[in-house]
């Protein structure tokens, strides 16, 4: 757990003193990501450095743990803290193995010990040790010694880990990929973590909570649904963009907005299908599944209304399906690509366990809109057209 008190700096400049963080206040709760956001020069980079003690503070506290740093060595409280820059850092003249054993050999780590955990770190980045153990930083692509350099970070097994924009020299592909394996590490290890990003869709896929700063003063510190949903003026509402609520759609997992669904069978007839429509308040189709109650298709209300005959004989295929682990962004974008305003949801066998349709994700949003209409799918999917 990192919390700050009242922690402020203040720079001396030729043209006077200059407040770079003005008595910012947060908790992050253990095991949590925080990331930092704002404008350049509005003081989130020197309130993570001075963390570490990078940039000494002018007064406030920082407690980890529920331990008052300000008393603390700084080359030990440095060592007890993982920190990973843009630039990654790494020594050109070492190789993966010696850097990411750096703190490790200053704690008296012996080499049997230190050796291992290279190995394991790297297997943890998803980097075979066997490759890039004896490799030098030249011989890895700008993503590969990213990986390194949270590798090193993690090395000591620092209970915080301080990110200065650690993924933000990366290529788009290869940062994704990057930011996926990051998270999946932290499902794992769960660090208690603080980064400065200037992306709020990074900071909306990795954080737990966001801190939208700006001129020294920390605006709003709040949940990525909360941020997105409720901003508190018009400052964070712009810097969260006209699309948040699109953004929002990333947040949600189909399992949330899950809907209980009625089916017909192939052998049932299309009168049936229309009884089972009307009953629902299905406006435009029905699902059909097969014996292991798979969906295989829909039944349409125009067709049940005026054929006669069974529903397997009279069915449309499938567009598209989902599973309950999808967030709802990819939901929408599947929508949008097949004209339909409802999928089913299949589980890893492709058992129907239900359906999530465009009112129930409309429902959802707008339910945490107090003060804002609800927003309606339709305005999302031509967001996701433009």
């Amino acid at each position: 757990m990192i919390r700050i008190d009242n922690l402020t700096k203040i720079f001396e400049t030729p043209n006077g003193p200059v407040t770079a963080a003005d008595h910012i206040n947060m908790e992050v709760p253990e095991g949590e990501i925080c990331v930092l956001l704002g404008p350049s020069g509005c003081g989130k980079t020197t309130t993570l450095k001075m963390i570490n003690r990078i940039i000494p503070s002018t007064s406030g506290k920082i407690f980890i743990n529920g331990e008052d740093t300000t008393g603390m060595n700084t080359v030990e409280l440095r060592r007890n803290i993982g920190y990973v820059i843009q630039q990654i850092g790494l020594f050109p003249n070492m190789t993966i193995e010696e850097n990411i054993a750096i703190v490790p050999k200053l704690l008296g780590w012996d080499a049997n010990r230190y050796k291992a955990r290279a190995k394991e770190l790297l297997e943890l980045v998803a980097l075979d040790p066997s490759i890039f153990l004896k490799r030098y930083p030249r011989e890895l692509s700008g993503g590969q010694q990213q990986r390194i350099g949270v590798a090193r970070a993690l090395a000591a097994d620092p209970p915080v880990m301080l990110m200065d924009e650690p993924f933000g020299a990366i290529d788009p592909i290869n940062r994704e990929v990057i930011q996926d394996e990051f998270l999946k590490m932290q499902q794992e290890l769960r660090k208690t973590i603080m980064f400065v990003s200037h992306d709020i869709d990074e900071a909306v896929k990795m954080a737990d909570r966001i801190a939208i700063f700006r001129g020294g003063r920390l605006v709003q510190y709040d949940t990525p649904d909360d941020l997105l949903a409720h901003p508190v003026d018009d400052f964070v509402e712009s810097f969260v963009g006209d699309d948040r609520a699109l953004k929002r759609l990333r947040l949600v997992q189909v399992s949330q907005v899950m809907e209980p669904v009625t089916t017909v069978s192939p052998g049932d007839s299309l009168k049936v299908a229309l009884e089972r429509i009307e009953q629902q308040g299905y406006s435009h189709a029905i699902l059909m599944v097969n014996e292991r109650n798979q969906p295989i298709g829909y039944v349409s209300r125009s067709v049940a209304q005026t054929t006669n005959g069974l529903c397997g004989e009279h069915y449309f295929g499938l567009k598209a399906d989902t599973r309950p682990e999808d967030d709802l962004r990819k939901v929408a974008s599947l929508m949008f690509n097949h004209d339909t305003t409802w999928l089913p949801c299949t589980d890893e066998h492709g058992v129907l366990v239900g359906q999530v349709t465009q009112r129930g994700i409309t429902h959802y949003l707008g339910a945490t809109y107090h003060r804002d209409a609800p927003v309606s799918l339709a305005q999302t999917l031509q967001q996701i057209s433009a």
